[in-house]
């Protein structure tokens, strides 16, 4: 059966370890592997949220120039 679950080896500041360290310690987390999976899931929905929206206004911007061109050819027809 195939995992689904990838390794990643990553260097991080003693001070950002000793935090974690810290809240395994103190049960929030019950290792340092979910404590880290934690940060990372926050990070990729929290970035996903942020790019979605990002594309969403990307997509209005577009629809409202391609309604101007159309309101300009309407209107300044020569």
């Amino acid at each position: 059966m195939k995992s689904d679950y990838g390794k990643v080896t990553i260097r991080v500041p003693k001070r950002f370890l000793d935090a974690i360290d810290f809240l395994v310690e103190m049960d929030d987390f019950p290792t340092r592997s979910e404590a880290i999976r934690a940060a990372v899931r926050n990070l990729v929905y929290e970035r996903v949220d942020l790019v979605t929206e990002k594309l969403k206004k990307m997509q209005d911007a577009e629809r409202s120039i391609a309604q101007l061109e159309e309101v300009r050819k309407q209107y300044l027809k020569k």
